[in-house]
């Protein structure tokens, strides 16, 4: 049996260490409000008359591929189904959230029973964002939106259909699935959710959201992909 003074000494040495490497991750406490580290190049938006709140907007391509998020970015991203095109969603944002030094977690939805809980779990988060990507999202996602104004969403690879001020969207021919009520888009591909253009999805959305041009959809068809 341990004796009881060194057992004490161990616990006391264990918590240390846990509490030593969580106290980086705690989202509980406060941090600098995140900024755009860098400037979109031409061709972005227009500045000096940005798009009007639901109107779409087609970025030159790569004009977005100079703006960065500050350290310490606290990103969600909250994801179902395992399609092809969903899959390559979520690399794109963990290959992103990887290069950037971004703080990433992740929340799945398995069920469709869990699409409600698991937004109101990603918003219990407090992230400065909120990535969705997986079509089976974007009902929920219209339900809950409106009533959380303060919190940013971006959604890639589909859109709401009436989006509020706080929810960004990136989409392109081939995509723009805008939920069950109105159906699959007859132009859906799904060979359109290129590596490529699942990478310039997330790059293009971040940046509009850092830069304050939110509520609008971002046209990726100019974008080789």
């Amino acid at each position: 049996m341990r004796p009881p003074l060194r057992a004490a000494a161990t616990l006391a040495a264990a918590a240390a260490l846990l509490t030593g490497c969580g106290s980086g991750d705690d989202w509980s406490e406060p941090h600098p409000r995140p900024s755009a580290v860098g400037t979109p190049g031409p061709g972005f938006v227009d500045r000096a008359a940005p798009p009007a709140p639901e109107a779409t907007a087609t970025p030159r391509p790569g004009s977005w591929s100079g703006v960065h998020p500050s350290k310490g970015y606290r990103v969600v991203l909250l994801t179902s189904g395992d399609d092809r095109p969903t899959k390559r969603l979520v690399t794109a944002v963990e290959e992103w959230a990887e290069a950037e030094h971004v703080d990433l977690r992740k929340v799945v939805a398995d069920h469709p029973a869990d699409l409600l809980p698991t937004v109101t779990r990603a918003l219990d988060m407090h992230a400065d964002l909120i990535v969705g990507a997986g079509n089976a999202l974007i009902d929920p996602l219209a339900t809950v939106t409106p009533n959380h104004l303060s919190q940013q969403f971006l959604v890639v690879g589909a859109e709401l259909a009436e989006p509020t001020a706080n929810v960004t969207a990136v989409d392109w021919s081939g995509a723009s699935f805008r939920g069950e009520g109105l159906g699959m888009s007859s132009t859906y591909d799904p060979a359109t959710f290129t590596p490529a253009r699942c990478a310039a999805a997330i790059r293009a959305g971040v940046a509009a959201v850092l830069g304050g041009v939110t509520g609008i959809v971002l046209w990726l068809d100019e974008h080789a992909g």
